[in-house]
């Protein structure tokens, strides 16, 4: 059996042909190919040398790229005179697609020499040498997977038969996956395929009992999730999510303390829970390429995942180590093209700066975010979690100690109250408009439940991203 060949040089020598005869359809081919994507290392030098004439605006000719390829000593004569000698094609597109593919073919060759020479020759864990090759594979697809504009009537196929689902679904508001909270979804329409949710706020907020609120609802809805915890085990994960569900206190499920109708709500819970599609990584050393391998492998598993977890952000690592706003760029840009990939919301919490507490309205702002600038452009949505109630006990008991210091009576009228208020507090919605949900947060059970019905000031931002301030009252649930 004769072997395929992965290369055709008369295709190469006619599309740079066609180039230097028309140089108005470079870029049409610039975007269907790189250097790389060349065989012969003469012709990979040559569409290296138009680029380079393309970002100077200087002309594609037979003169300047000459020029070009001396200075840059890669002028090779035969190979050019070959070039102008080879016939102009007058549809490119459909020959760059097949060095496209011979391309890529000559990749998955190199990898699988690359996988030879890794597994044999480096002392690294098996575990590793997967997820070097996951990453060369998907970069490898990547590639592959170039896509062109859409056509109108696509477009309009689509988007009708996106409204006809959405009239299937009812006129209850919600078009995602439902957060469970009635004043969250009017604000939101829940959380769309390919969004990606930062979930913010300082320690002790109940960001993570927030998130795993979320995931219950979902899990009731027999949807599928997803949950990387970096900081938590997953056995405390499920103990919070059993006291939210069963509503026993998460102390007396940590000891076992509980009578006989708690037990009996506590089997029954387990029994639902085990048989619900959750699936959780409690990896605490987690990095961006692990969690795309992972999240792509059980999302092919289980298509029935509707939503991911990720607790949290700044815990996971990315590859430039040396420069940690690089590095949180890579993981927010990263999470984003994961999100549209899998087609499903990624929920991601994220530290606040301890700048928040030395104002006097701790309400945290956009600004507060650790290393903001890139997780705010990527996310599709920010949400924050605040409890006035935290500062103030925190403050009540300053006042005490500070008091005790200077050997005085403190007598003190604040009492830590089983139930809280709590504000989700929408800072960014690229689809709709940001304001305040309004919760109870349950301390004892780590459950987050509607308040009633109150009225929401909502601030919609236009398309420049100026906000206009608008009062809206929600009607009645």
């Amino acid at each position: 059996m004769s072997e395929i060949q992965l290369y055709n040089l008369n295709i190469e020598k006619a599309i740079l042909s066609s180039i230097i005869f028309e140089p108005s359809i470079f870029e049409d081919v610039a975007s269907k190919l790189q250097p790389s994507d060349f065989y012969l290392p003469s012709h990979k030098a040559v569409f290296e040398a138009m680029i380079e004439l393309e970002s100077e605006d200087l002309p594609i000719d037979e003169e300047f790229l000459k020029k070009r390829l001396s200075k840059n000593e890669k002028f090779d004569e035969n190979v050019y005179f070959d070039i102008l000698e080879a016939n102009p094609l007058s549809n490119t597109t459909v020959y760059c697609e097949q060095i496209k593919e011979l391309s890529i073919k000559r990749d998955l060759i190199k990898l699988t020499t690359k996988i030879r020479s890794t597994t044999l020759e480096q002392d690294l864990p098996s575990d590793d040498i997967l997820d070097i090759i996951q990453k060369n594979l998907y970069e490898i697809s990547l590639e592959s997977n170039t896509k062109e504009f859409k056509k109108s009537d696509e477009m309009i196929k689509a988007t009708m038969e996106h409204i006809l689902e959405m009239k299937k679904i009812g006129n209850n508001g919600v078009v995602g996956v439902d957060t469970g909270f009635a004043e969250l979804n009017k604000l939101t329409s829940g959380f769309g395929k390919g969004d990606l949710i930062i979930v913010a706020a300082r320690p002790a907020m109940g960001k993570t009992s927030f998130v795993l609120n979320l995931a219950q609802k979902a899990l009731d809805d027999n949807r599928g999730v997803a949950i990387f915890s970096l900081e938590m085990p997953a056995e405390q994960l499920i103990i919070r999510m059993l006291s939210a569900k069963t509503s026993i206190p998460l102390q007396k499920l940590k000891v076992g303390d509980m009578d006989d109708d708690e037990w009996s709500r506590l089997s029954k819970a387990s029994d639902e829970m085990a048989k619900a599609k959750l699936f959780v990584d409690d990896d605490g050393l987690l990095n961006i390429h692990k969690l795309r391998s992972k999240l792509r492998k059980v999302k092919m598993q289980h298509p029935e995942i509707s939503l991911c977890i990720i607790d949290y952000l700044q815990l996971m690592s990315g590859s430039s180590a040396k420069d940690r706003h690089l590095e949180v760029s890579e993981i927010s840009r990263g999470l984003k093209l994961l999100a549209r990939e899998l087609e499903l919301p990624i929920l991601a919490l994220s530290q606040l700066n301890r700048g928040v507490e030395s104002r006097h309205d701790k309400r945290p702002m956009l600004s507060d975010i650790r290393e903001s600038g890139s997780i705010e452009q990527d996310a599709d949505m920010i949400l924050f979690v605040y409890r006035d109630d935290v500062y103030k006990m925190r403050e009540e008991k300053e006042r005490e100690k500070k008091a005790k210091a200077e050997g005085k009576e403190y007598k003190s009228d604040f009492f830590e109250k089983p139930e809280e208020d709590a504000e989700i507090i929408i800072g960014k919605n690229r689809n709709g408009p940001i304001g305040v949900a309004n919760l109870i947060f349950q301390k004892k059970f780590t459950r987050f439940v509607d308040k009633g019905n109150i009225p929401l000031e909502i601030v919609y931002e236009s398309a420049e991203d100026d906000a206009k301030h608008s009062k809206i009252e929600i009607p009645d649930i």
